[in-house]
């Protein structure tokens, strides 16, 4: 990264980043640092590791920058022929139509399932805070459009229709285990970066693309998802979560695409390629996750 060097160390056996070990470490820091607290609680030390974790952060952030870089120059920068290029990642990005969700849906048993949905609970970084981050200080046009969408994730103000505690109650329902030293780190790492896209500024760009390719890529994962719940046996209800996501997220991504990015792109076409290398990362984040569940059910 120019102006600042993030290189930490090299490990023989490969990444330093992408391993259980400090995956599981950078989420413990999110989960610390961004929950409520007061000043007293702020110490040197606390303070210093923060600093440490920032340029860990930010290293594990440019690794996975790294792997995309060249695709994402690849996309154009005129609006139009951009919301093309990332519109056809529903079809052709990494871990599109991964045969993981047709079996999920018509062969994994209840336990499968839970096993499953223990990984992807886990793994989920809370859509509406992502948004939330993301908005600070972006452009009118596309600020009105993230707040339409996290008013969405809100319930509208409705506590019982709030998405996040929708998924809460599929984790009582099912008792899931969403332990951190329980979770894969392909999952604890997809997390990890898109919160890393959203709280840190210089990502600003590249988190809007990502959180654009989940509302481009969730609907055909969350309708699997669902059909396999239903079929052992939840309720209209417990499943509700990925029922609603199944059909809302087509709107929010045609939505997203018009009124934030395409109006985003066209005021600075450098956007293009930052929300090009985050919507890759999202997705290739995502591809990990689906080799390591199925490798982990026999399916590879």
């Amino acid at each position: 990264m120019k102006g600042l060097d993030v290189a930490t160390q090299l490990k023989a056996d490969g990444s330093q980043f992408l391993q259980q070990e400090f995956q599981e470490v950078l989420s413990r820091w999110n989960r610390e640092r961004l929950s409520p607290t007061f000043p007293e609680d702020m110490s040197a030390s606390r303070f210093d590791n923060d600093r440490h974790m920032l340029r860990l952060e930010m290293g594990f952030l440019e690794e996975l920058r790294r792997e995309v870089m060249v695709e994402a120059r690849e996309a154009p920068t005129d609006p139009d022929r951009f919301i093309a290029w990332f519109e056809n990642l529903e079809a052709s990005g990494p871990g599109q139509h991964d045969r993981l969700f047709p079996w999920l849906a018509e062969q994994a048993d209840r336990d499968e399932l839970r096993w499953f949905l223990s990984q992807e609970a886990a793994g989920e970084a809370g859509f509406d805070d992502l948004v939330a981050m993301t908005q600070v200080k972006l452009p009118a046009r596309a600020k009105l459009e993230l707040a339409r969408n996290y008013w969405d994730e809100m319930g509208r103000g409705n506590a019982k229709g709030m998405h996040g505690p929708m998924l809460g109650q599929l984790v009582d329902t099912l008792d899931l285990d969403t332990r951190i030293e329980n979770t894969a780190w392909e999952s604890l790492a997809l997390a990890n970066a898109m919160t890393a896209m959203a709280s840190l500024r210089c990502y600003a760009w590249h988190s809007v693309g990502a959180l654009g390719v989940i509302e481009l890529t969730a609907p055909d994962r969350s309708a699997y998802t669902a059909r396999g719940l239903k079929r052992v046996g939840l309720s209209g209800s417990e499943r509700r979560y990925f029922d609603l996501h199944a059909v809302l997220d087509i709107k929010h991504s045609r939505e997203w695409n018009d009124e934030a990015i395409y109006p985003l792109v066209a005021e600075d076409p450098r956007r293009a390629t930052a929300m090009a290398e985050g919507a890759l990362i999202r997705l290739r984040c995502g591809e990990r996750c689906f080799e390591r569940y199925r490798a982990h059910f026999g399916l590879a």
